[in-house]
């Protein structure tokens, strides 16, 4: 009995719109993860030159031990999770729209997911980098940038 009326419902009043909802959605969210993705970027490039100045291996260790934090750094992590404070916004107007709720808790699970993206990153990098920190000095900046590369891939 409901079965029909619910999809003529969907059918007439809600899929025309997803499309257009989605990409309205994804602006923040994407901006958010290219954020992280920024963020990961700058905290390697900096352990990078930090190492080509200081040429100290053991200084080295502690920077990738901290680069492990970052993901709970909230300081360095706010300006991704403010990128998606802005489907706030964007929400209200679905909300009355469409009566979506739960709108922090979609903001919430998405910061939750970019938070998990760079523990990924970070837990990635320091797997991949691991080995060759005893390398030879020389190639270590050189095999740093790679293993970002890859990351980032």
């Amino acid at each position: 009995t409901v079965s029909e009326p619910a999809q003529k419902c969907c059918t007439e009043n809600i899929q025309p719109f997803l499309a257009s909802i989605l990409e309205e959605l994804m602006g923040p969210v994407s901006s958010g993860f290219a954020e992280v993705r920024s963020l990961f970027d700058k905290e390697v490039n900096e352990i990078i030159q930090d190492f080509q100045k200081t040429n100290d291996i053991t200084k080295l260790k502690e920077n990738v031990d901290q680069l492990l934090n970052l993901p709970l750094d909230s300081v360095k992590m706010e300006p991704c999770y403010l990128k998606v404070n802005l489907l706030h916004e964007l929400l209200q107007d679905l909300k009355s729209r469409f009566r979506v709720y739960h709108i922090d808790f979609v903001i919430q699970r998405t910061q939750n997911f970019m938070q998990e993206l760079m523990e990924n990153a970070v837990y990635t990098f320091e797997q991949l980098f691991s080995p060759s920190r005893q390398a030879d000095s020389t190639k270590v900046a050189t095999t740093m940038e790679k293993v970002k590369l890859r990351v980032l891939k």
